[in-house]
């Protein structure tokens, strides 16, 4: 998976002065100037809005994420409404042939309920048999697609047959709000108060971006993890 991120106006700063204009005003505008280190009166200020679900506070900032990864996480990714979405067109441009196939580390045997599973390793034959299936598959998928193409088929009726592990690729923007949310569903974290059971493709791009994410929020992103991992 390929996450970067490639904009961004997002600092734990923008919490503050969004957060103080109920009780200070146009004064609040003092705390959009705030750089460096905050001072510990800032950081519990964040924390009691994360602890006491103060959202809104929370929304006065952007990311945006330039992400490659196959079609299947991206349609998993767009459940979530709150962000903006543009991704890489097949109707626009034909479609390069590269495709996801699980590796040895990908555990494969599912044991559970839904909503509880866990996922075991699979054994070295189990994995033979994954790989050579996707791979097979994968290689006739895009030989019919290439032969449409060259049958002077259009684009958009040749990409049909094309499978969910083909990679593509998107611009993904939100603010923190919002990437708290998928985080605290798309993570499986032991400082989680409600655990969640993400497909473990979704959940690594879900970690690259919190890293980003992190770096350019981290009292937030503490006071997040501090609290639960619930989204305010």
């Amino acid at each position: 998976m390929t996450v970067e991120l490639v904009r961004s106006s997002a600092r734990d700063a923008d919490v503050l002065f969004a957060a103080r204009v109920s009780t200070v005003g146009e004064q609040s505008l003092e705390a959009a100037e705030t750089d460096g280190e905050l001072a510990k009166r800032d950081r519990g200020l964040i924390n009691y809005l994360m602890r006491d679900r103060h959202g809104s506070p929370f929304e006065h900032n952007s990311m945006t994420f330039y992400v490659q990864a196959p079609i299947f996480v991206f349609r998993e990714f767009m459940r979530h409404r709150i962000a903006s979405y543009n991704e890489e067109s097949g109707r626009y441009r034909e479609l390069q042939p590269v495709f996801y196939v699980p590796d040895a580390n990908r555990n494969l045997v599912q044991v559970g309920k839904p909503g509880a599973y866990d996922f075991l390793p699979g054994s070295a034959e189990q994995h033979a048999v994954v790989q050579e299936a996707v791979r097979q598959q994968s290689l006739a998928a895009y030989g019919a697609y290439r032969a449409m193409l060259e049958a002077g088929v259009a684009r958009e009726v040749a990409r049909i047959v094309l499978p969910l592990n083909l990679y593509s690729s998107m611009y993904v923007t939100m603010n923190a709000r919002s990437l708290m949310n998928f985080l605290s569903l798309r993570t499986k974290h032991p400082e989680a108060t409600v655990p969640s059971f993400p497909q473990r493709e979704i959940e690594l791009v879900a970690e690259a971006m919190e890293a980003q994410w992190a770096g350019l929020m981290p009292a937030t992103h503490a006071a997040f993890t501090a609290n639960g991992r619930i989204a305010p």
